[in-house]
């Protein structure tokens, strides 16, 4: 049977956090080359069709906690402790890896970008779930703490905001096709980026649910990775359309 090694979780929290500060350097200024910001010379290399690669890239973020829950031996029962904060954790990419890749109208994704993608997803899903179904112990009144309640309510709000945010990003588009339009309408009114908004929340929310340091690592990395892509998406807007609302925010409302 697997054991927790505390050690492990702290390196691996740590290497998330410095991956972060990476992403956030690379892509500060220059945006991740993939959908609006793909260059037109790196659109003949190698690509798979969005549904494809949203659904291999996500996968391994739910199927690697659901194995390590699979195997956990005596399965652990806490009342609303461990388990259910990594059926979260799987809910998210659930929903990202079976629902949201089947209807998806984005274009084609570079292959290298899709294989690191997957490699994120083993890594992240690997110490999420270790940490949760190995290491992490909760009193059997978690439920209550205001840091579970108030942690769950911003995992729902944010989950909430980001499925709402792709189903109208998916209805700009008929079937077929690929030219970008001004989002409309839920929190498009305010910023460009609703859908990394309400994700960003999200994770934010798990953290403070969980209270555990790989969790707020993640969230830290969701901020400096797509953080600056609502930046980009922003700026593009602005300078496609000349009748880009210009009160828009770029992530987060009256602020950025």
């Amino acid at each position: 049977s697997m054991q927790c090694f505390p050690s492990l979780v702290l390196a691996l929290s740590s290497l998330l956090g410095g991956l972060a500060l990476l992403q956030l350097s690379l892509h500060l200024r220059v945006p991740s080359r993939y959908g609006k910001h793909e260059e037109r010379l790196c659109r003949a290399r190698g690509r798979l069709p969005a549904r494809c690669a949203w659904f291999l890239q996500e996968l391994p973020s739910f199927l690697v906690p659901a194995l390590l829950l699979a195997l956990r031996s005596p399965p652990r029962l806490e009342p609303l402790g461990s388990r259910l904060l990594c059926c979260l954790f799987c809910w998210h990419y659930f929903y990202r890896t079976f629902i949201y890749p089947f209807f998806t109208r984005g274009r084609p994704f570079p292959l290298q970008l899709l294989f690191f993608g997957m490699l994120f997803c083993i890594y992240n899903g690997f110490l999420q779930g270790y940490y949760l179904i190995y290491c992490a112990e909760y009193p059997n009144n978690w439920c209550t703490d205001i840091r579970f309640t108030s942690g769950l309510l911003l995992f729902l709000l944010g989950m909430g905001i980001n499925i709402h945010s792709d189903l109208l990003l998916r209805q700009l588009r008929k079937p077929g096709e690929v030219t970008y339009k001004i989002p409309q309408g839920g929190l498009f009114t305010y910023v460009s980026g609703a859908n990394y908004f309400g994700e960003i929340v999200e994770w934010f929310g798990f953290a403070i649910a969980t209270w555990s340091l790989p969790a707020f690592a993640f969230a830290f990395f969701t901020l400096c990775c797509i953080g600056p892509r609502a930046y980009h998406h922003h700026r593009y807007y602005l300078k496609t359309f000349t009748d880009y609302p210009k009160s828009r925010k770029a992530l987060v409302p009256f602020i950025f």
